[in-house]
Protein backbone atom coordinates (compact mmCIF):
# COMPACT_ATOMS: atom_id res chain seq x y z
CA UNK A 1 0.00 0.00 0.00
CA UNK A 2 1.12 3.51 -1.04
CA UNK A 3 2.54 5.19 2.31
CA UNK A 4 1.01 8.71 3.43
CA UNK A 5 3.40 11.58 1.98
CA UNK A 6 1.57 14.66 3.55
CA UNK A 7 2.94 17.64 3.04
CA UNK A 8 4.70 19.98 5.42
CA UNK A 9 2.05 22.46 5.50
CA UNK A 10 -0.55 19.82 6.56
CA UNK A 11 1.65 18.76 9.57
CA UNK A 12 2.20 22.55 10.34
CA UNK A 13 -1.95 22.71 10.44
CA UNK A 14 -2.24 19.94 12.24
CA UNK A 15 0.20 21.07 15.08
CA UNK A 16 -1.31 24.44 15.47
CA UNK A 17 -4.69 23.47 15.50
CA UNK A 18 -3.81 20.87 18.33
CA UNK A 19 -2.51 23.88 20.22
CA UNK A 20 -5.40 26.03 19.71
CA UNK A 21 -7.58 23.53 20.54
CA UNK A 22 -5.49 22.11 23.69
CA UNK A 23 -5.33 18.65 21.67
CA UNK A 24 -8.50 17.54 23.08
CA UNK A 25 -11.38 15.37 21.94
CA UNK A 26 -11.37 13.71 18.85
CA UNK A 27 -8.50 15.91 17.32
CA UNK A 28 -6.26 14.22 19.96
CA UNK A 29 -6.60 10.93 17.61
CA UNK A 30 -6.57 12.95 14.67
CA UNK A 31 -3.17 14.29 15.49
CA UNK A 32 -2.01 10.82 16.69
CA UNK A 33 -3.18 9.39 13.61
CA UNK A 34 -1.58 11.27 11.35
CA UNK A 35 1.69 11.71 13.31
CA UNK A 36 1.76 7.92 13.22
CA UNK A 37 1.00 8.00 9.28
CA UNK A 38 4.28 10.55 9.28
CA UNK A 39 6.45 8.04 10.83
CA UNK A 40 5.24 5.44 8.03
CA UNK A 41 3.33 3.07 10.07
CA UNK A 42 0.03 3.63 8.86
CA UNK A 43 -0.85 4.55 4.94
CA UNK A 44 -3.49 6.24 3.51
CA UNK A 45 -5.28 3.11 3.04
CA UNK A 46 -5.26 1.91 6.77
CA UNK A 47 -6.75 5.07 7.82
CA UNK A 48 -9.43 5.38 4.69
CA UNK A 49 -9.97 1.39 5.39
CA UNK A 50 -10.43 2.21 9.60
CA UNK A 51 -12.79 4.69 8.99
CA UNK A 52 -14.81 3.31 6.21
CA UNK A 53 -14.85 0.02 8.39
CA UNK A 54 -15.91 2.56 11.69
CA UNK A 55 -18.78 3.86 9.24
CA UNK A 56 -19.94 0.57 8.24
CA UNK A 57 -19.69 -0.78 11.49
CA UNK A 58 -21.95 1.96 13.03
CA UNK A 59 -24.24 1.86 10.15
CA UNK A 60 -25.02 -1.68 10.24
CA UNK A 61 -25.43 -1.73 14.06
CA UNK A 62 -27.84 0.89 14.15
CA UNK A 63 -29.83 -0.20 11.31
CA UNK A 64 -30.05 -3.49 12.90
CA UNK A 65 -30.99 -2.44 16.44
CA UNK A 66 -33.38 0.01 14.73
CA UNK A 67 -35.22 -2.13 12.51
CA UNK A 68 -36.04 -5.27 15.56
CA UNK A 69 -39.11 -5.16 17.58
CA UNK A 70 -39.46 -1.69 19.73
CA UNK A 71 -36.11 -0.70 18.17
CA UNK A 72 -38.41 3.10 18.21
CA UNK A 73 -41.02 2.67 20.66
CA UNK A 74 -38.93 1.42 23.24
CA UNK A 75 -36.15 4.18 22.63
CA UNK A 76 -37.87 7.44 24.49
CA UNK A 77 -35.02 9.37 22.58
CA UNK A 78 -35.93 8.33 19.11
CA UNK A 79 -39.85 7.17 20.00
CA UNK A 80 -41.94 8.86 17.30
CA UNK A 81 -44.59 10.61 18.21
CA UNK A 82 -47.49 12.50 17.28
CA UNK A 83 -46.60 15.91 15.93
CA UNK A 84 -46.47 19.43 17.81
CA UNK A 85 -49.63 20.88 15.59
CA UNK A 86 -51.54 17.46 16.36
CA UNK A 87 -50.69 17.07 20.31
CA UNK A 88 -53.86 19.38 20.64
CA UNK A 89 -56.03 16.33 19.09
CA UNK A 90 -54.00 13.74 21.46
CA UNK A 91 -54.88 15.70 24.67
CA UNK A 92 -58.20 16.00 23.46
CA UNK A 93 -58.96 12.27 22.34
CA UNK A 94 -57.43 11.17 25.87
CA UNK A 95 -59.83 13.58 27.60
CA UNK A 96 -62.30 11.68 25.66
CA UNK A 97 -61.56 8.59 27.01
CA UNK A 98 -59.70 7.69 23.62
CA UNK A 99 -56.65 7.08 24.51
CA UNK A 100 -56.00 3.64 23.49
CA UNK A 101 -57.23 5.17 19.75
CA UNK A 102 -53.86 7.63 20.19
CA UNK A 103 -51.88 4.56 21.34
CA UNK A 104 -52.52 2.66 18.45
CA UNK A 105 -51.81 5.26 16.34
CA UNK A 106 -48.37 6.00 17.42
CA UNK A 107 -47.34 2.63 18.45
CA UNK A 108 -48.11 1.71 14.35
CA UNK A 109 -46.17 4.71 13.46
CA UNK A 110 -42.85 3.91 15.40
CA UNK A 111 -43.68 0.03 14.17
CA UNK A 112 -43.63 1.48 10.67
CA UNK A 113 -40.14 3.34 11.17
CA UNK A 114 -38.68 0.30 12.65
CA UNK A 115 -40.10 -1.51 9.10
CA UNK A 116 -38.35 0.83 6.99
CA UNK A 117 -35.24 0.90 8.92
CA UNK A 118 -34.24 -2.39 7.44
CA UNK A 119 -33.52 -0.56 4.20
CA UNK A 120 -30.92 1.95 5.45
CA UNK A 121 -27.49 -0.26 5.51
CA UNK A 122 -27.26 -1.09 2.22
CA UNK A 123 -27.66 2.87 1.55
CA UNK A 124 -24.96 4.19 3.84
CA UNK A 125 -23.00 1.25 2.87
CA UNK A 126 -22.51 2.68 -0.70
CA UNK A 127 -21.74 6.06 0.58
CA UNK A 128 -19.38 4.43 2.75
CA UNK A 129 -17.75 3.35 -0.28
CA UNK A 130 -16.94 6.98 -2.29
CA UNK A 131 -15.09 8.35 1.31
CA UNK A 132 -11.85 9.83 0.00
CA UNK A 133 -8.42 10.40 1.80
CA UNK A 134 -9.74 14.32 2.07
CA UNK A 135 -12.71 13.01 3.66
CA UNK A 136 -11.28 10.75 5.99
CA UNK A 137 -8.59 13.74 7.52
CA UNK A 138 -11.69 15.48 7.77
CA UNK A 139 -13.33 13.57 9.69
CA UNK A 140 -10.47 12.84 11.90
CA UNK A 141 -10.37 16.70 12.84
CA UNK A 142 -14.05 16.92 13.48
CA UNK A 143 -15.96 15.75 16.23
CA UNK A 144 -16.82 12.45 18.28
CA UNK A 145 -19.84 11.94 15.40
CA UNK A 146 -17.64 13.86 12.48
CA UNK A 147 -18.11 10.22 10.25
CA UNK A 148 -21.73 10.83 11.18
CA UNK A 149 -22.08 14.02 10.10
CA UNK A 150 -20.43 12.79 6.41
CA UNK A 151 -22.79 10.35 6.61
CA UNK A 152 -26.42 12.05 6.76
CA UNK A 153 -24.64 14.69 3.91
CA UNK A 154 -23.85 11.70 1.90
CA UNK A 155 -27.15 9.92 2.42
CA UNK A 156 -30.49 12.05 3.21
CA UNK A 157 -31.34 12.40 -0.43
CA UNK A 158 -30.93 8.45 -1.16
CA UNK A 159 -32.38 7.84 2.21
CA UNK A 160 -35.72 9.89 2.06
CA UNK A 161 -36.22 8.71 -1.78
CA UNK A 162 -36.18 5.22 -0.37
CA UNK A 163 -37.78 5.49 2.84
CA UNK A 164 -41.17 7.87 1.80
CA UNK A 165 -42.27 4.59 -0.58
CA UNK A 166 -41.21 1.96 2.46
CA UNK A 167 -42.50 3.97 5.52
CA UNK A 168 -46.03 4.57 3.10
CA UNK A 169 -46.51 0.73 2.59
CA UNK A 170 -45.04 -0.14 6.23
CA UNK A 171 -47.88 2.55 7.48
CA UNK A 172 -50.14 0.79 5.34
CA UNK A 173 -49.37 -2.87 6.38
CA UNK A 174 -48.44 -1.63 10.37
CA UNK A 175 -52.44 -0.02 10.50
CA UNK A 176 -50.55 3.82 11.09
CA UNK A 177 -52.59 5.20 8.12
CA UNK A 178 -56.01 3.90 9.12
CA UNK A 179 -55.57 4.70 12.97
CA UNK A 180 -53.97 8.24 11.72
CA UNK A 181 -57.12 8.66 9.60
CA UNK A 182 -59.45 6.93 12.49
CA UNK A 183 -57.95 9.56 15.26
CA UNK A 184 -58.37 13.02 12.90
CA UNK A 185 -62.06 11.63 11.53
CA UNK A 186 -62.36 11.48 15.66
CA UNK A 187 -61.10 14.71 16.37
CA UNK A 188 -62.45 16.73 13.47
CA UNK A 189 -66.18 15.09 14.63
CA UNK A 190 -65.83 16.92 18.11
CA UNK A 191 -68.00 19.78 18.95
CA UNK A 192 -64.69 21.51 20.66
CA UNK A 193 -62.67 20.52 17.15
CA UNK A 194 -62.47 24.00 15.29
CA UNK A 195 -59.07 23.70 13.41
CA UNK A 196 -58.96 20.98 11.10
CA UNK A 197 -55.61 19.00 11.60
CA UNK A 198 -54.07 17.30 8.60
CA UNK A 199 -50.24 16.54 8.62
CA UNK A 200 -48.23 14.81 6.20
CA UNK A 201 -48.24 11.36 8.22
CA UNK A 202 -45.57 9.52 5.75
CA UNK A 203 -43.49 12.17 5.59
CA UNK A 204 -43.63 12.95 9.51
CA UNK A 205 -42.57 9.67 9.68
CA UNK A 206 -40.25 9.28 7.14
CA UNK A 207 -38.19 12.20 8.84
CA UNK A 208 -38.84 10.98 12.65
CA UNK A 209 -37.21 7.75 11.20
CA UNK A 210 -34.06 9.03 9.79
CA UNK A 211 -33.71 11.51 12.38
CA UNK A 212 -33.54 8.33 15.07
CA UNK A 213 -31.33 6.18 12.17
CA UNK A 214 -28.36 9.14 12.57
CA UNK A 215 -28.59 9.80 16.18
CA UNK A 216 -28.20 5.65 16.60
CA UNK A 217 -25.86 5.33 14.08
CA UNK A 218 -23.40 8.68 16.45
CA UNK A 219 -23.94 6.81 19.45
CA UNK A 220 -22.58 3.67 17.68
CA UNK A 221 -19.53 5.61 15.83
CA UNK A 222 -19.15 7.15 19.70
CA UNK A 223 -18.46 3.82 20.84
CA UNK A 224 -16.20 2.64 18.30
CA UNK A 225 -14.03 6.00 19.15
CA UNK A 226 -14.20 5.53 22.98
CA UNK A 227 -14.51 1.93 23.74
CA UNK A 228 -12.12 -1.07 22.78
CA UNK A 229 -14.59 -3.38 23.24
CA UNK A 230 -16.29 -1.94 19.82
CA UNK A 231 -13.16 -2.09 17.64
CA UNK A 232 -14.84 -5.23 16.44
CA UNK A 233 -12.18 -5.81 13.70
CA UNK A 234 -8.34 -5.75 12.83
CA UNK A 235 -8.79 -2.43 11.36
CA UNK A 236 -10.52 -0.88 13.40
CA UNK A 237 -8.55 -1.87 16.17
CA UNK A 238 -5.43 -1.05 14.42
CA UNK A 239 -6.37 2.55 13.65
CA UNK A 240 -8.33 3.63 16.23
CA UNK A 241 -6.34 1.90 18.84
CA UNK A 242 -3.23 4.48 18.33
Amino acid sequence: MKKVILPLFLLSSVAGFAQDTGGGGLFKKASGLLNKAKGGSLSNDDIVAGLKEALSVGATNGANKLSAVDGFFANAAIKVLLPPEAQKVEKTLRAAGMGKLVDDAILSMNRAAEDASKSAAPIFLDAVKTMSFQDALGILKGSDTAATGYLRGKTVPALTAAFRPVIEGALEKTGATRHWKTVFETYNKLPTSFNKVNPDLSGYVTEKALGGMFFQVAQEEQKIRKDPAARVTETLKKVFGS
